[in-house]
């Protein structure tokens, strides 16, 4: 098959949907690489290093979408990629169409297969292609909310960890999955008292083997939200409901109660947020201000450390998308439950029942699409 990789264009995304040892692999089974010139540059690959690997390398991404079967990205097709895109033609990349209705008609309309990378599932129900960027995000929630609390970032002044006379901050992680324990995991490291609130108890017990004593866990139902949320320093936001929107956790009304300079970093923005008065931000501009609190809620946090990223995403991804090419889309699908689950939208019919039930659409089962 013709595979092709095209340059990210949503702002400051400089990851890349494959490495250079990712097209080795795929040309040797047989496949034609075709990569967007300098598409790799700003996560460190460079185009001598995709030719040596086999890839062939297309001036413009016109090129890419116009001759390849299959298009291997990041980010959810911007609306001049979605233009570009063919009947027929597969998509292999992360859409969260729940939170985005025209892209989710955009993609009908094409009579595309798209299949996303986030609700591809496992036998035991987890989401292994999400989690890689989940961890990072993770890891990367605490890294950005610390530096939101310094003074010069309009924060509260509070080092995370404390020091010796000073109280380490409250950090109130709510979602105890991928983002969770890897939010926990730096937000120990860093010595910072850590609340995680998850709704299963079966959950917060395998935390707590992890984390000991370092992390206080709380079940949501049986817990006062209002004051964790009150006496938070910093909150991150990393529940998830796979391939639907977020649930609103957190209203206005909770974000008036907290502290003057706290900080939300709202991880769940790319399905819709789970904090009322979030809204997507970029690297460049990540910040904003409700009622005294920062709003930190950048909608591709991994984005900003694309080498760790793109290797990290490879590492999950590309198994899946040898069997797509090695096979075809209708075999790979119907061969692997799991895989089929990652199909989102296939020739003009919603095969993902979260994404159908957010905007009112017929679902279509997608064993009979395929």
């Amino acid at each position: 098959m013709k595979i092709g990789v095209p340059k990210e264009i949503k702002p400051q995304e400089n990851r890349i949907g494959l490495t250079p040892d990712s097209v080795k692999t795929l040309v040797s089974e047989g496949h034609e690489v075709l990569v967007e010139n300098n598409g790799g540059f700003e996560a460190g690959f460079d185009n001598d290093q995709y030719l040596k690997a086999g890839a062939k390398i297309a001036d413009t991404a016109a090129d890419i979408f116009n001759d390849t079967e299959i298009i291997v990205k990041v980010k959810e097709p911007q609306k001049v990629e979605v233009d570009m895109i063919r009947e027929n033609q597969i998509i292999y990349t992360y859409l969260h169409l729940a939170a985005a209705k025209e892209l989710t008609e955009g993609l009908i309309k094409s009579k595309s297969i798209n299949i996303a990378y986030e609700t591809v599932t496992d036998d035991h129900g987890r989401l292994p292609l999400l989690a890689p960027m989940s961890a990072v995000a993770g890891r990367m929630s605490v890294q950005a909310g610390a530096h939101c609390l310094e003074k010069n970032q309009k924060g509260r002044g509070v080092l995370l960890g404390g020091v010796q006379g000073g109280e380490p901050a409250n950090v109130l992680i709510l979602g105890g999955g991928v983002v969770g324990e890897n939010a926990a995991t730096i937000a120990t490291g860093m010595q910072a008292k850590v609340h995680i609130v998850d709704k299963s108890e079966a959950r917060l017990k395998q935390l707590v083997e992890i984390f000991g004593d370092k992390i206080i866990p709380k079940q949501s139902d049986k817990v006062d939200l209002n004051k964790l949320v009150s006496e938070a320093d910093l909150l991150i936001g990393g529940v998830l409901v796979p391939g639907a929107e977020a649930p609103k956790l957190v209203s206005k009304e909770m974000i008036k109660l907290m502290k003057r300079g706290s900080v939300i970093v709202d991880v769940a923005i790319d399905q819709g947020g789970c904090i009322e008065t979030s809204k997507p931000t970029t690297h460049g501009d990540p910040t904003y201000i409700v009622d005294d609190v920062v709003h930190y809620c950048v909608a591709n946090m991994p984005g900003g450390v694309p080498r760790t990223s793109t290797f990290a995403l490879n590492n999950a991804t590309l198994p899946f998308l040898v069997k797509l090419a090695n096979k075809g889309y209708q075999k790979a699908l119907s061969e692997d439950k799991n895989f089929l689950a990652g199909l989102n939208v296939c020739k003009g019919y919603l095969t993902y029942k979260a994404v159908a039930d957010a905007f009112g659409y017929e679902y279509q089962k997608p064993e009979d699409i395929i």
